[in-house]
């Protein structure tokens, strides 16, 4: 009885078996139909396969865009030849700007822009009497950059700037009390263009240090007003030359330093799936 069944058990598991292998095929089958169906119903999915290499340097001409943060002004102040006590002048506020950059290479560029800055002086004429006479402006860097200019770990950069004075205030203090304050557009009492010259560095990923010296006298010596009916002079013996320190900050200095290390990339694209090597 068992010789008789074991032919029969070989028959069955070789049906078995013939069974599940085709049951496989014939799920592949399906999965290439469907995966058929999908491409020809939707867009097709394409894929590339891109070489290319990055450019030495920034290209074309890019803007960065920041201020110069705490300032730090001193002046040199004669009044009829005779050395004028004066007072280190500190101020946040408004010292913004724009410039327009232009790499030649990854260690050489050049930049200008339009910069809104606050400075000015605090005098001591006496004991009693203090004053504080500042002006704004708007100024128009020239200046080139040395240094790591790709990477952005430093670079040194310098320069010259000519400013326009647009307001001009002053505000005095007698034995520490304000006393009397005014402001003028585009004020006789500063000269109205400013010319001076800068030199600073900066490291990544935008942080700066920056001298600027104002070589031309920040006041006005013809200038002429009325007091009680009688015309004086109040500038026609003072002299003040202005140099500040300040801590500059590029807002988007992080994308400032666009070039890569690696100088060649390949990119494979899938749909909206990509992926990049550099190399």
């Amino acid at each position: 009885m068992k010789c008789t069944l074991r032919p029969l058990f070989l028959v069955l598991s070789l049906i078995s078996c013939s069974v599940f292998a085709q049951d496989k095929k014939d799920s592949a089958s399906v999965a290439a139909i469907d995966t058929t169906v999908n491409h020809s119903t939707e867009k097709t999915t394409s894929f590339s396969i891109i070489f290319g290499k990055y450019p030495k340097h920034r290209e074309g001409i890019y803007v960065t865009r920041g201020g110069e943060g705490a300032l730090l002004s001193f002046a040199n102040m004669k009044d009829n030849g005779e050395h004028l006590r004066n007072i280190p002048r500190f101020t946040l506020f408004f010292n913004i700007g724009t410039n327009f950059n232009k790499d030649v290479t990854r260690h050489l560029g050049f930049f200008t822009g339009l910069n809104l800055k606050n400075i000015g002086l605090i005098s001591k004429p006496y004991d009693s009497l203090k004053l504080k006479q500042r002006v704004y402006t708007i100024g128009i860097p020239l200046g080139f950059k040395i240094g790591d200019l790709s990477g952005g770990s430093f670079f040194f950069f310098a320069g010259g700037e000519i400013d326009l004075a647009i307001n001009y205030k002053e505000k005095q203090f007698i034995n520490g009390k304000k006393e009397h304050k005014f402001n003028e557009w585009f004020s006789d009492r500063t000269p109205l263009l400013m010319p001076s010259l800068f030199a600073g560095f900066r490291v990544h990923p935008g942080f700066g240090l920056k001298v600027q010296y104002y070589p031309q006298n920040f006041f006005n010596q013809d200038f002429k007003t009325t007091i009680k009916g009688n015309v004086v002079h109040p500038y026609k013996n003072l002299e003040a030359n202005l140099m500040f320190v300040t801590l500059s900050y590029n807002f988007n200095g992080i994308n400032y330093f666009k070039v890569k290390k690696k100088r060649h990339y390949m990119k494979m694209k899938s749909g909206k799936t990509e992926f990049e090597v550099n190399y």
